[in-house]
């Protein structure tokens, strides 16, 4: 299996993870852009972020430094940033 799908799959459960944690309603996985600023588009707070960036760290057994938090502005930023830990 190519790099490529790897990193297409954890497009997508980062965003079904985003999509839970903040209770999105309206968004499915399908009509997530993962080019979406997750803070000036989306909206979420530091808050948010350290929540969502918990998670991650539990489900892919990684430790996210929050100076980095800033560097995770999207899903696929997200990605590229779990697959370098890896």
């Amino acid at each position: 299996m190519s790099v490529k799908m790897d990193q297409g799959a954890l497009i997508r459960r980062i965003a079904e993870i985003i999509i839970s944690e903040l209770r999105l309603e309206e968004v499915t996985v399908a009509t997530f852009d993962p080019e979406l600023d997750l803070v000036d588009e989306l909206g979420i707070d530091s808050m948010d972020l350290a929540t969502i960036a918990l998670v991650l760290q539990d489900e892919y057994n990684i430790t996210i430094d929050e100076d980095d938090y800033p560097k995770l502005r999207n899903v696929r930023l997200i990605a590229e940033y779990i697959i370098s830990k890896k």
